[in-house]
């Protein structure tokens, strides 16, 4: 599973996350730190849809049962909840999109590949209660949280040829 998922111009992390290999100085999986990188920061400046596509190119990289396979399948859960609630007003739908990326992210480790998990299933949580509670908020990457640059928009529309 590792060959197809390197790639060594993939940045190191803020830290130690769970995926980067601090001992070989690579990331576990470069192309699942990708994705993420840039659907975390367009989830960020409210492209969901883009987002979204990041995350689901990345998932079918990975067999089903997987750690990487259910964080992915998680965000990508997690971008079509917000998309469902900002764009179309359809908080059932978002609830019901929450609540299986929660299931997806039991176990998974609260700072995988530099994304706040913890915090992502907390909001994911107070969102199913109340709604509003993910307007304006913003996914933790590596102790910041980005917005979408450029190059995110590109891979992003990479994903679509």
């Amino acid at each position: 599973m590792d060959d197809h998922t390197r790639d060594p111009t993939v940045a190191a992390p803020a830290g130690n996350p769970t995926g980067w290999l601090a001992s070989e100085g690579r990331w576990e999986h470069a192309t699942l730190r990708r994705a993420v990188v840039h659907g975390v920061r367009l989830y960020n400046s409210g492209a969901f849809h883009d987002s979204h596509d990041c995350f689901e190119s990345e998932w079918y990289n990975y067999g089903s049962g997987t750690t990487e396979s259910a964080f992915a399948h998680g965000m990508v859960q997690v971008a079509a909840g917000a998309y469902k609630h900002v764009d179309f007003e359809n908080d059932d739908g978002m609830r019901s999109l929450f609540r299986t990326a929660r299931q997806y992210f039991r176990g998974i480790p609260r700072d995988y590949y530099g994304v706040d998990v913890l915090d992502v299933r907390t909001t994911l949580t107070n969102a199913l209660e109340e709604p509003s509670r993910i307007d304006g908020w913003l996914i933790t990457l590596d102790g910041e949280q980005p917005t979408a640059r450029s190059e995110d928009r590109a891979y992003a529309d990479s994903l679509e040829e």
